[in-house]
């Protein structure tokens, strides 16, 4: 045999050995490594909880004020942003033709009642017949209705505050004419402000354990206003949030406004059910909806369940809305990478005596 056949025969073998020792390498089966986790025991919330939500501070009236009568405007008294007190006359109408009208009809009014009085007192002396007893009275009722209606005119040419307040929209400037009953002013309330937020129907549901509301706003940050709840929308909005109205009392030294923004916090009743608190570590997020892996100590194996946060606690804990029952174990470390149904290993505890594992 020559040598370059010989050479030939030698890689033919050497690459042979190897081809058999890579398909076995391929044909033997992979070893899965179960992956490490902690876990902890779910545990009843019996105190109680808090949830918080971005609010708008809006006046509780904005309310547009119109003359009871028409005509050309005389003047107005207060301009747009003016503090107004309740009584106070904002604009007014020219008099002229109303006052007059007023005074021809007082003078007919006074003519007329003697008159009427007159023939009144004769028929009580049985003087005159019911007939002209009977056209006195209704004569009088006539012009004492038209001389209070004059009266009232004459009176609705000014146009005057409803409540304490500030001036809000001018609609209109001196000399113009307005009809009756056309917006000239809005004017917003100061008694007392509304607060209005949105709420998810996790919490439309426990209405009825609602139990203390206050807001703070966001240039007095700490300061913490209470507010009463006036009411809750029974239909959801087009997001699937409920709206809650509330009212503000103004504290006097907080120089608060309509359109700032606060954060509406509503506390609920202790005790509430359905209510857990577990390791903030313990909750993954999965398609904008939080979850937990609870741990089957049977099978050495997980399961996603979802849970509803209901307030983060400072402690690292976390207080959830699910059908958790206590003292279910669930993955408080390692949460990231699992899968449904995957076999875990639970991670051994330290030792209370070998801290730092040195032993």
């Amino acid at each position: 045999m020559n040598k370059t056949v010989f050479s030939v025969l030698k890689w033919t073998s050497v690459s042979g050995v190897l081809l058999v020792a890579m398909s076995c390498r391929r044909a033997a089966p992979g070893l899965e490594i179960s992956q490490l986790v902690k876990t902890a025991e779910v545990q009843k919330y019996d105190g109680e909880c808090s949830t918080t939500y971005p609010g708008k501070i809006k006046a509780a009236s904005d309310v547009q004020l119109a003359f009871r009568v028409a005509g050309p405007i005389l003047r107005f008294n207060a301009e747009v942003g003016e503090f107004v007190k309740k009584g106070d006359v904002l604009a007014e109408i020219d008099p002229r033709d109303y006052k007059l009208q007023y005074e021809a009809t007082k003078a007919e009014y006074t003519q007329v009642t003697e008159e009427s009085d007159r023939v009144i007192e004769l028929y009580h002396r049985k003087s005159v017949p019911v007939n002209d007893y009977d056209k006195a009275v209704a004569a009088k009722q006539r012009i004492a209705s038209l001389y209070h209606a004059n009266l009232n005119a004459l009176n609705d040419t000014k146009l005057k505050a409803p409540f304490d307040g500030y001036i809000q929209k001018k609609f209109f400037d001196a000399h113009e004419i307005v009809n009756i009953g056309t917006p000239v002013l809005s004017m917003i309330n100061n008694d007392y402000y509304e607060v209005n937020i949105d709420i998810p129907s996790s919490d439309f549901v426990r209405r009825e354990s609602f139990k203390e509301f206050y807001c703070e706003a966001d240039v007095f940050p700490g300061v913490k206003i209470p507010l009463e709840l006036l009411d809750v929308t029974q239909q959801a909005n087009y997001n699937q949030l409920f709206r809650v109205r509330f009212r503000m009392k103004p504290e006097e030294k907080l120089n608060l406004a309509a359109g700032m923004s606060v954060s509406v916090t509503i506390r609920f009743e202790p005790g509430q059910e359905g209510l857990s608190i577990i390791p903030i570590s313990s909750l993954f997020q999965k398609e904008d909806k939080s979850y937990v892996w609870v741990y089957d100590t049977a099978q050495m194996t997980v399961k996603m369940n979802p849970v509803q946060v209901v307030e983060l606690d400072k402690d690292g804990q976390v207080i959830v809305e699910s059908d958790l029952a206590s003292g279910t174990r669930i993955v408080s470390a390692g949460v990231n990478g699992l899968r449904e149904g995957q076999k875990v290993r639970l991670l051994a505890p330290v030792s209370s005596s070998n801290v730092g594992k040195l032993l």
